[in-house]
């Protein structure tokens, strides 16, 4: 049951985490799995399966762009995603929803 609770709380958050990430760079997918998991205390451990339907809602809705990067070496080509302006600006207000939201949860469970 604190599985599904768990999952619930999490799934509603993580389109602002990830904008979050995008924020200071682009990064590519695996960039994005890493940091998150780092990041948050092993908190969030997304799997590919999780962040990439995440990435191209946020494309379709021009909160991110992607490119491909050209192979370097040995290093293979990589699709990075990146913050657009309109991004930046639905997680200034996403973030502020959080806020208020978190704000009123605290005060219920404090009681």
């Amino acid at each position: 049951m604190n599985e599904k609770y768990e999952r619930q709380m999490k799934k509603g958050v993580l389109d602002m985490l990830v904008l979050k990430l995008l924020e200071p760079e682009p990064k590519y997918g695996y960039q994005i799995i890493q940091e998150m998991k780092e990041k948050s205390g092993e908190t969030f451990l997304l799997k590919d399966g999780t962040l990439y339907p995440i990435l191209y809602r946020l494309e379709e809705d021009g909160l991110v762009e992607s490119r491909w990067s050209g192979p370097e070496g040995k290093q293979v080509s990589r699709k990075y995603y990146e913050i657009t302006e309109s991004g930046r600006e639905a997680l200034g207000k996403i973030k502020a929803i959080w806020e208020h939201i978190s704000s009123g949860i605290a005060k219920i469970m404090e009681e």
